[in-house]
């Protein structure tokens, strides 16, 4: 080998491995930096805290996009972007400065300010500025020097009698670039073990410890006939496994009974500051109410049904005293996430929203908004549905916006009556014959008085609904339907309490809900 590829092959390699130390030192910086988050309370790592300013920076059409083609793996798919992003950048950096190290530790610089903005800017992290920059400083400290370490070995000392030489001339340092790389991995594993170790949710420990209260007043029983008896349409009651999760969090707020309240004030004679046992000695209702999400596609998974208890927010605001001239509740979630709700639907004693403490018999799941979350029957989700619930805000809606009014949502969303497929699926091979069409259909607040269902595009015919609970929860329905050989297009439509017809006229999910008729195309042998 000629003595210039040997020069060649020197250089590749201590790129190459330049590149790994690029990542190691990445790993150790952010390690120890999500270790020392999880030290501290109230503090955002890094990680989270970049993708949390991501989802805020987002548009719209943005979000729209990724529930639409991931579900609810957009968050993954995100922190999997992240995490390739940052891969790729600190291989790129490694390896450019085993010849130009200014250049591989400005970048990494540059990625520890823009951490450190993302973790003191962060609307999750609840504890002040100087313990959130502790994890800021420990990501550059670590980072920044494991890669000069690393970096210093890669480029070696020049030969006695070579004093100029360049970095590819000059004798590789491996037993120090071994011990650097060493050290860089002994911390990325050590922030590893304390993100672990400290990780978790305090409040998981004070969910299990709470012991709920019966009801004060009761839901009355599931009537009989609520179901129609058709395998594979959506039981009527949503496990909470089951239940749907759309939110913007992409960690699970962490919200420990011991330092929670809820804060009612704004346009009030006066304030009320409620602590979760004031919640537990109220009285107590229980309710079933069906939640839909505004990013429900038509057809889509994003509604749920389950069996919510709660103090009615009509008596919480009553008591506070609501003064002349409010028209809007602004809540805030314990993420500092915010939602607009016209006052006269949580002041309606006939559809009462609630501060729901629990959820089908147990206390809110974690994911679901322990200690609290409002309810509200007949709004999007976006308008009225906030988990870990802080702050209740009496106001008026022209003096604020809220988190999706901001990204061109409407400020009040009622929900739309609509309908839903559920079999058979769509592209389904079925047997000629009597053939059971079902689903569900929602119209909260309303009820659902008829579904129909027409093949091919012929006559609408009636299906057979079962039996109503009451007129904020979903209604199951089926129709009998003789198929035939062939290829065959199913459509479904519903009207409720109102004597209002479900429209056929497709429209997206923004701004305010989408419409359409759901179909599925079967085969028939």
């Amino acid at each position: 080998m000629s003595e210039p590829e040997t020069q060649d092959a020197r250089t590749s390699g201590r790129r190459l491995l330049g590149g790994v130390a690029g990542v190691l030192a990445a790993l150790a910086g952010l390690g120890l930096a999500e270790g020392a988050a999880a030290l501290l309370s109230g503090v955002t790592g890094p990680f989270l805290a970049v993708g949390n300013r991501m989802v805020d920076a987002a548009p719209g059409q943005l979000k729209d996009f990724a529930v639409e083609h991931f579900g609810t793996n957009d968050k993954p798919v995100l922190l999997g972007g992240i995490a390739a992003a940052l891969l790729l950048i600190t291989l790129v950096a490694g390896a450019v400065g085993v010849r130009r190290p200014r250049v591989g530790l400005g970048v990494f610089a540059v990625m520890s300010v823009v951490a450190t903005v993302a973790m003191v800017t962060d609307r999750s992290a609840t504890a002040g500025t100087g313990a959130r920059l502790v994890p800021a400083v420990v990501l550059a400290v670590a980072s920044l020097g494991g890669l000069h370490l690393m970096l210093a070995a890669l480029r070696g000392v020049p030969a006695a009698s070579t004093p100029g030489s360049t970095p590819a001339e000059r004798s590789l340092d491996r037993r120090r670039f071994l011990l650097a790389a060493g050290a860089v991995t002994v911390g990325a594993v050590v922030g590893g073990a304390l993100t672990r170790a400290y990780g978790g949710l305090a409040a998981a420990a004070d969910r299990a410890g709470v012991r709920l209260p019966r009801p004060s007043t009761p839901a009355p029983p599931v009537p009989e006939g609520v179901e129609v008896g058709v395998k594979g349409v959506t039981p009527y009651l949503t496990s909470n496994a089951d239940f749907y999760r759309v939110d913007t969090a992409l960690k699970v707020p962490d919200v420990p009974l011991d330092t929670w309240t809820l804060r009612v004030h704004g346009m009030v004679d006066k304030e009320l500051e409620l602590t979760y046992d004031d919640l537990l000695a109220r009285d107590l209702v229980e309710r079933r109410i069906t939640l839909t999400c505004v990013s429900n596609e038509v057809g889509g998974p994003y509604l749920g049904n389950a069996t919510w208890l709660g103090v009615p927010v009509r008596e919480l605001l009553a008591e506070a005293g609501v003064k002349d001239g409010a028209d809007a509740v602004r809540s805030r979630s314990a993420d500092d996430w915010t939602a607009g709700t016209p006052l006269d639907r949580l002041m309606d004693d006939q559809d009462e929203a609630l501060v729901a403490i629990a959820m089908n018999g147990e206390p809110l799941p974690l994911k679901h908004g322990f200690p609290a979350r409002l309810v509200t029957p007949g709004l999007y989700g976006y308008v009225s549905a906030t988990k870990w619930l802080t702050e209740l805000e009496v106001t008026r809606f022209s003096d604020f916006t809220a988190y999706w009014t901001n990204k061109g949502y409407d400020a009040q969303a009622p929900i739309k009556t609509s309908s839903r497929i559920d079999v058979p699926d769509s592209f389904a091979r079925v047997k000629a014959g009597r053939v059971p069409v079902a689903g569900v259909a929602w119209s909260q607040t309303r009820g659902i008085e008829k579904v129909e269902v027409r093949i091919d595009g012929g006559p609408w015919q009636a299906a057979r609904l079962g039996e109503a609970d009451n007129k904020n929860t979903w209604r199951q329905w089926v129709f009998p339907w003789d198929a035939e050989p062939g290829n065959h297009r199913i459509e479904v439509r519903a009207e409720d309490g109102s004597g209002y017809t479900q429209t056929g006229a497709r429209a997206p999910i923004a701004p305010d809900g989408s419409t359409g008729w759901h179909s599925v195309t079967v085969f028939v042998a």
